[in-house]
């Protein structure tokens, strides 16, 4: 099996083992000098000729095409634009009305709160009758039924990095006439996808996690290719018509997946990510996928090994779970502060987990051992408890 280290393609503080790029992935060294020419050679040069001369207008189905082959999507199915708040909205907008006799979008206690925010809010502004149903995550299967118009589930949870069953779970959805939502925030770039075989309608996600895409990085939204043409877009956007310099008071959907776009594309941040998506070249999803779980087996025995204090949140299968290893401790916050004091960055989902991800582009077996090292050391010897960790930060 090929490596698929590629740390030399990324800029990694000095004494910083980075365990965080599931939240944040680090800067690729390619990102300052695409961003760079974007911004002097393209905008500063070029002015609004960029939208033409440069590309700018077409980065985002160009740029969901290179993103789509990372999770197994066709080409032309998948746009980017917007953030992942927006495409939750659009995507349930979009599913409901493709179920109109139907009331209930169905989750679980597992998914990313702003999903769950999203949809309660499109519910109630619909006001007729929709609710938002969110139930165990391990049992979700057997809350699908014929009242369930749309069903809206994170492939790997954020907390704990347990891992949904897509096809198995799209498969009953599908069985009892519902419509199937992915959000692959955790997933894609992380895990080998194929979001084609899984036949499921929509999948969205955001590219500022493994894809390295940097703060603020635009999200993506997938169409089953067989639903391009006739998915009713409820986020009616000037670039979503079919000719917005036609200017016409009245929407018409653009041709296939440009129907799926809404505002103005943030072009800045498409050059940061088109830069980024440079190291994922010759990548091959299932070699990276089978040094992620080396790499988290490795951090799990090391840990129950030499830290007793902490407790393994996460699936102990590790097919039954993300790139991310989570562990509980009673002062996680305090606990995590500290690790970080020391150059290991992790971070810290409440009540209680301490999360730690794992990506092989950047990560190796003398990085896990290093973080052993400083966790155990923290935690073994109670350096997490001094006032200066204590203090809540905005951002955990």
């Amino acid at each position: 099996m090929p490596s698929v280290l590629r740390k030399e393609m990324f800029h990694l503080p000095e004494g910083i083992i980075y365990l965080d790029g599931n939240s944040l992935g680090p800067l690729p060294k390619a990102v300052p000098e695409k961003v760079a020419h974007m911004v002097q050679a393209q905008w500063g040069e070029m002015l609004i000729k960029g939208w033409n001369t440069a590309g700018w207008m077409a980065q985002p189905g160009r740029l969901g095409d290179r993103v789509g082959q990372l999770i197994g999507a066709p080409e032309g199915s998948v746009v980017l634009g917007d953030t992942l708040s927006l495409k939750v909205f659009q995507a349930v907008a979009a599913a409901l009305k493709m179920r109109p006799g139907r009331r209930v979008i169905l989750s679980d206690t597992g998914n990313f709160p702003t999903d769950l925010y999203m949809a309660d809010g499109l519910a109630k502004l619909l006001d007729d009758g929709y609710e938002v149903r969110v139930e165990d995550p391990l049992h979700i299967a057997d809350f699908i039924d014929e009242s369930v118009a749309v069903v809206m589930l994170t492939q790997v949870d954020y907390r704990t990095g347990r891992l949904h069953d897509m096809d198995a779970i799209t498969k009953i959805a599908h069985a009892k006439g519902a419509v199937m939502i992915w959000d692959l925030a955790h997933s894609a770039g992380a895990i080998p996808v194929d979001i084609a075989a899984s036949e499921c309608e929509l999948a969205i996600g955001c590219t500022y996690k493994y894809l390295n895409g940097g703060p603020g990085a635009p999200a993506f939204i997938y169409v089953r290719p067989d639903l391009l043409d006739t998915i009713e877009p409820a986020l009616a956007g000037w670039l979503g018509h079919d000719a917005p310099f036609a200017f016409d008071l009245d929407y018409r959907p653009g041709a296939g997946i440009e129907r799926m776009r809404v505002g103005t594309p943030p072009v800045i941040q498409m050059a940061s990510l088109e830069a980024a998506l440079q190291v994922w070249d010759g990548v091959a999803m299932a070699d990276l996928r089978a040094e992620s779980v080396a790499l988290q087996e490795q951090f799990i025995a090391q840990i129950e090994a030499r830290v007793p204090g902490l407790t393994l949140a996460s699936p102990r299968d590790p097919n039954a779970r993300g790139s991310q290893v989570s562990f509980s401790f009673p002062e996680g916050y305090a606990a995590m502060q500290a690790v970080i004091a020391r150059g290991v960055i992790g971070d810290f989902r409440a009540p209680d987990i301490m999360r730690f991800g794992f990506t092989p582009l950047y990560i190796d077996a003398a990085d896990v051992r290093a973080a052993v090292d400083h966790i155990a050391a923290v935690i073994n010897e109670n350096l997490w408890d001094d006032p200066q960790y204590k203090v809540r930060n905005r951002v955990t």
